[in-house]
């Protein structure tokens, strides 16, 4: 048998510690999101001082917030996984360019793979942290 179809099981506290880490992400997406729609004047203050153009704003909070629920949803988790890498990737490259500190998005990137690391067998399993036993 290959390792990858090989799970083991996850216990309850790595499990709900990942849901919980899984929610604030999503939270935390879908609220600022949700914020660059509702009030558009601030957020094109914020565009402005990054260099983007007017409207701008608007797209890249849709992006957001559709990356949070492709993540949220247990069967795509790991597509919004790797699409909200890329988003914070942008963030990240954002505040590099405007002489920012960077590390906020970093840090919302590693949150966001510890939690689906911890609530998903599958993933466990791709990217083992500790070799395998050996069975004999």
């Amino acid at each position: 048998m290959s390792s990858i179809g090989q799970t083991a099981s996850i216990s309850k506290t790595s499990l709900w510690a990942g849901r919980i880490l899984s929610a604030l992400a999503v939270l935390l997406f879908v609220v600022t999101g949700l914020f660059s729609l509702l009030k558009p004047e601030i957020a094109a203050q914020g565009a402005a001082r990054y260099g983007y153009p007017d409207g701008a704003m608007a797209r890249i909070a849709l992006v957001e917030i559709a990356c949070g629920i492709v993540y949220a949803i247990p069967q795509t988790a790991v597509l919004g996984a790797i699409l909200l890498t890329g988003y914070l990737g942008g963030a990240t490259a954002t505040h590099v360019r405007a002489g920012e500190p960077f590390f906020l998005p970093i840090v919302v990137g590693i949150v966001v793979w510890l939690g689906l690391f911890l609530r998903e067998e599958r993933l466990r399993a791709l990217v083992p942290l500790r070799s395998p036993k050996a069975t004999w």
